[in-house]
Order: C-alpha cells, then sequence, then structure tokens
C-alpha cells in the first residue's frame, strides 16, 4: 500500500513538472512569436532574401519588436516578406522606414532591420508597404575580397620591383641614393641655386629701394619721362639729319661730290664681285 503510494506520489510529481515545462515552453515561444500580445503587420518587397526564413527576428532601433510571419516569391526578382510587430512600436515606424537584411553577428541568424525613418511624420498602418534596402551578400563581399587581395598582390610585385631598381639601377632617384658624387653635385648645384637667389633676392631688393639708375629707371616716374622726352627728341634729331643729308645730295655744290662717291662705291662692290666669281670657278675647275 505504502509502495503505490509512494509510486503515484513520484508520477504526480513528474507530470506536474512535465506541465510546468510545457506551459513555460509555450510561453516563451509564444512571447517570441508575439502569441499574446496585439500586433501589426508590415510588407516589403526584396530582389532576394539573401538565407532570410520565417521565424526569424525583426529589429527596430536594435530592439527585437517581432519576427518574419512570412515569405512570399512573387517573381524570379521579386520576394514579399511578410513581418509581424508588437502593436506598441507602431507609432514609432513612420511611412519613410526602411527595411534590410543582416545577420546577428559574424555567423549568426539571419535577422530583418527595420531603420526609422527621417523626414515623414506619418506614422504606418497595418499591412502597409515599406521600402526595402539590398542586403550585401556574402559571394559579392568576398568577391571585392578578392579583388582587394589581387590588387594589393600587384602592389607589392610592384613595390618589389622599384626597390630593386632603387638598389641596381642607374635612374636618377637610384643615384641620389647610391652615387656619393652624384649626391655631392647635386647638393653643390642646390646650394649654388640658394646663393643665386640670394643674390636675386638683394637685387630685386635694391631695385625697390635703392638709388641707382636702374632703380630710379624702374621706380622714378619723372625720370621715365624725362628719358622718354630725350628719346623723342634724339628720334626727331635724325630725323632732321637724315633729312638735311637728303638736302646736301640734292644741292648743285656737293651733288658732283655725292655723285663721285657713289661711283666709287659701285665699282668696288663690283670687284667684290668679280673677286668672289674668279674664287668660285678655282675651285669648281680641277688643277693640272
Amino acid at each position: 500500500m505504502n509502495k503505490d503510494t509512494g509510486s503515484n506520489w513520484k508520477l504526480g510529481m513528474f507530470v506536474i513538472i512535465g506541465l510546468i515545462l510545457l506551459v513555460l515552453t509555450i510561453y516563451l515561444i509564444g512571447k517570441q512569436q508575439n502569441l499574446f500580445g496585439s500586433t501589426f503587420y508590415l510588407k516589403s518587397k526584396f530582389k532576394t532574401v539573401s538565407g532570410l526564413t520565417v521565424g526569424n527576428n525583426v529589429r527596430f532601433s536594435g530592439i527585437n519588436v517581432g519576427t518574419v510571419d512570412g515569405i512570399e516569391l512573387i517573381t524570379d526578382s521579386s520576394v514579399v516578406v511578410v513581418l509581424k510587430i508588437k502593436k506598441e512600436v507602431q507609432k514609432f515606424i513612420k511611412t519613410d522606414a526602411m527595411a534590410s537584411i543582416g545577420s546577428d553577428g559574424l555567423m549568426g541568424d539571419k535577422v530583418l532591420t527595420v531603420s526609422p525613418g527621417t523626414s515623414s511624420n506619418k506614422i504606418i498602418k497595418d499591412n502597409d508597404f515599406i521600402v526595402s534596402k539590398s542586403a550585401v551578400e556574402v559571394e559579392d563581399l568576398m568577391n571585392s575580397i578578392k579583388i582587394t587581395l589581387d590588387n594589393a598582390g600587384v602592389i607589392t610585385t610592384q613595390l618589389a620591383q622599384f626597390t630593386y631598381s632603387m638598389n641596381n639601377g642607374n635612374g636618377t632617384l637610384s643615384k641620389l641614393m647610391n652615387d656619393k658624387e652624384f649626391a655631392i653635385s647635386l647638393k653643390n648645384t642646390l646650394a649654388n641655386l640658394e646663393v643665386s637667389t640670394n643674390e636675386f633676392s638683394k637685387f630685386t631688393t635694391s631695385m625697390n629701394n635703392g638709388k641707382g639708375v636702374l632703380s630710379k629707371l624702374v621706380s622714378d616716374e619723372e625720370l621715365g619721362k624725362k628719358l622718354d622726352s630725350t628719346m623723342s627728341n634724339l628720334q626727331s634729331g635724325t630725323k632732321g639729319l637724315s633729312e638735311n643729308m637728303d638736302a646736301a645730295k640734292e644741292n648743285f655744290l656737293l651733288k658732283g661730290y655725292f655723285n663721285k662717291k657713289k661711283k666709287a662705291e659701285a665699282k668696288k662692290q663690283e670687284e667684290l664681285k668679280k673677286k668672289k666669281d674668279s674664287t668660285k670657278s678655282e675651285k669648281i675647275i680641277p688643277k693640272k
């Protein structure tokens, strides 16, 4: 009798514990799936869901606010995802909110993230559509990493060639690094250039502040006017002298003198021409 009572008591405790665990499990699952609270639905259209499945979490501002309730394939490039979200969160989601698919950690499950809107003040309604943002595919990420690594390989190869040329080449930069005589020559050139620039600086300072003729010619406006007037007078004087010479040539007292001088000059030019022609003939005809 006592043995049957003990067995029944143990059986009853086992059933009670099992029921408690069952209720607790149902409660946790129901809470996760929003079975016991008020909810509303949102929809978003994607080109690909990137491994998202029904039951994955929906996050808003980093907080789990719902789950993925359904995934429906519309066309070969269009998938509609239905979100079940807690009712109390609806007032924070605006019509310009955006849905995107991400991962819960580096290798975790997929999650759907709802980003809050910024420009709209209108609250989203039940069963409304929100815009979506394409997820970064792992394949695209790996391709990008591969391209980056390939480029890094090319860069390191070019860098190796450059350093080899620097150590063994004959270029200017290589000589600058390894040739002491070239480096000394370049140093002397730079020193001479520095001296030249200093002297030029002194020259320009003297030009701006000195009292010499060249400085006055550059900066003294009155001297410039005088020089300009002198040049004009000189030009007028040479013009007048030229006119006087032309008039003297036509004067009957001096006309004979200028004609005689002209004939002598022409005769001299003719003799020079004959001499050049004879010299050319001697060069052309070989001597016997």
